[in-house]
């Protein structure tokens, strides 16, 4: 039997105490409260005059740790880190992590029912709390081209397994809008299964919400605005307060916690290995209390809600639960000193415990799905108009009093959605060239299942003055996708994505590097501070090129994301959000 000491924090009762905690077999065996030679902490009252709402005291003045159950992930997608789930858990341990619900819908796109299998047994190997859910939109859409199918009966199959904890986000809000066969059946099977159902309606508001909320569909980790959220709290879904590398809705949500405490969580959806090195959910739980949102209103969101809501294995800082729990510094900044899984500690001040996260023999064998050749510079022109400018062959250009217009997709930092805009193209021998004067960049998707046209068609706000970025990870089939300044670039920078058989590239007339991802083209098996301090080396050098998003090769990889508007770029061509429809 093992003891801890410090000042727990009861989010249950909503107050702070000395205690001694032991752990007998992963277990909580015992919590004596104010037990001799810990000072005991006097309760103090809201300002508000409600009792025991705001325990502690001004922060810094007591001495000594504070304990906390462990914080939850609501939402992630493993896949997103670039890092195997048993890296994952390593770097996120350090930041009091315990455990996840994780989607993985990533690479259920790529390798099917072997790719979720893959995920779940990896993420036996290490001391971590992963709770994975069945992928309820493979492929995301018929516009696309993805490397695998997951009808109702897959998932179904899915469902029936201890494994598996829920159905993942339901994407396809058009299909239960419409009431389709197959996404009814997804729903029915969890419903029957009394497992919860994801949500994935990003703008959806009124009575669309509330038909695809009554369909049974309980979380929305897609609003952007909180007349959005409040929309769908007033009629019961709980929202989860995203925050990743790409898409942030902190502080449009986060003031919603002050009344709705019972329905919101945290979530980081997609964090890439540099994002995760430097913090996670205890960064959101620090920002929200500097914020004045009370202490366990903050908690709650962030360690017990999932819990519930999914019916998580994660101890609550309770008598007989599991000894999942943290120590921190303080309440204001979240340090975290210790994190127990099972009552092991996992990590301490900053560092993972090496021998919790050793490989143990299972879960190590990789497997992808990557077919295709590596392509022309001429793959990548876009023609369409005559040398002279005068024929048009393609309904995405139009004569706008007699100035050639075309439609561009544009991105927007810190946002998946983006808008539609035109610009006038810069025409080189009937081809159409990116203009960095104007912002504008070619965009092309490549299909890495087998050998097909090239989609391609034009962005704006990259920011790029030089060279290009590629990615095999590409929202939500994963074909490669690539931006640039010139078609040379393009092709060089998708070939090596492409003789990696995945990775995330950028080239330049003199800079040519890869981040490979052996693993479905997704991920790496490679220590995950050693591929964040290489991820982080190329995020600088599309930066130092002129790129002026904050995440370029996050918001590059969401701009084939059909399920999210406006405008987006698939393998199959230029595809309307809003329509959802291919642009013809």
């Amino acid at each position: 039997m093992s003891t801890i000491t410090g000042k727990l924090v009861d989010i249950h009762q909503k107050k702070i105490y000395a205690a001694e905690i032991s752990v007998e077999n992963g277990k909580i065996k015992s919590i004596k409260e104010n037990p001799t030679g810990i000072p005991p902490i006097e309760n103090s009252v809201s300002s508000t005059g409600e009792a025991g709402a705001a325990v502690p005291p001004p922060l810094g003045e007591l001495e000594g740790a504070y304990i906390l159950p462990g914080f939850i992930d609501a939402h992630v997608h493993i896949e997103s880190s670039m890092l195997v789930p048993s890296e994952f858990a390593r770097l996120a341990v350090i930041h009091g992590t315990v455990a996840t619900v994780s989607d993985p819908h990533e690479i259920a796109n790529v390798c099917g029912i072997e790719g979720v299998e893959f995920m779940i047994r990896n993420g036996k190997t290490v001391p971590f709390k992963f709770h994975f859910g069945a992928p309820s939109c493979v492929p995301a859409t018929r516009f696309e081209t993805a490397g695998a199918s997951l009808d109702s009966d897959a998932v179904r199959k899915l469902l029936q397994s201890d494994d598996i904890y829920y159905l993942s986000e339901m994407m396809n809000f058009p299909g239960v809008l419409n009431e389709d066969e197959e996404v009814m059946k997804k729903i029915a099977a969890a419903h029957h299964l009394l497992k919860p159902v994801d949500g994935h309606a990003p703008g959806l508001r009124g009575d669309d919400a509330k038909k695809y909320i009554a369909a049974g569909i309980t979380t929305d980790h897609e609003c952007f605005s909180k007349e959005e959220a409040l929309d769908k709290l007033q009629n019961g879904m709980k929202i989860i307060i995203r925050e990743g590398s790409a898409a942030k809705n902190f502080e449009a949500l986060i003031d919603l916690l002050h009344e709705y405490p019972n329905q919101m969580m945290f979530c980081s959806d997609d964090k890439h290995p540099d994002s995760l090195v430097e913090g996670h959910i205890n960064q959101l739980c620090s920002r929200a209390v500097a914020r004045g949102i009370d202490l366990f209103k903050v908690l709650r969101a962030a360690c017990v809600n999932p819990v519930h809501h999914y019916k998580m294995k994660v101890g609550l800082l309770r008598e007989g639960d599991a000894a999942d729990l943290i120590v921190v510094n303080d309440l204001k900044n979240f340090g975290v000193l210790q994190t127990y899984i099972n009552g092991e500690l996992v990590a301490e001040n900053g560092k993972s415990i090496p021998e919790s996260f050793r490989y143990k023999g299972q879960g190590r064998k990789l497997i992808n799905n990557f077919s295709c050749n590596k392509k022309n510079i001429k793959d990548f022109e876009v023609k369409g108009i005559s040398d002279q400018g005068k024929s048009i062959s393609n309904s995405r250009w139009s004569d706008d009093k007699n100035t050639l217009q075309a439609i561009a997709i544009e991105a927007l930092d810190g946002q998946l959605i983006t808008n539609k805009t035109s610009f006038k193209p810069v025409l080189e021998k009937g081809s159409v060239m990116s203009d960095t004067d104007q912002d504008i960049l070619k965009i092309v998707v490549v299909n890495r299942y087998k050998d097909a046209p090239v989609a391609k068609a034009f962005i704006k706000n990259f920011g790029l003055k030089a060279g290009a970025l590629a990615s095999s990870v590409a929202h939500d089939s994963h074909n490669i996708v690539a931006v640039g300044v010139d078609d040379e670039n393009i092709c060089e920078a998708v070939n090596m994505v492409i003789e990696h058989k995945g990775g995330v590239s950028f080239v330049s007339d003199d800079t040519q590097m890869i981040v490979p991802l052996p693993v479905a083209g997704l991920m790496s098996d490679a220590d995950g501070y050693k591929v964040a301090e290489q991820y982080s080396l190329i995020d600088k050098a599309a930066k130092y090129a002129g790129c002026t998003l904050s995440a370029p090769f996050m918001t590059l990889s969401f701009m084939a994301l059909l399920v999210i508007p406006h405008l987006k770029l698939s393998d199959l061509g230029l595809f309307d959000g809003d329509k959802f429809e291919l642009v013809n």
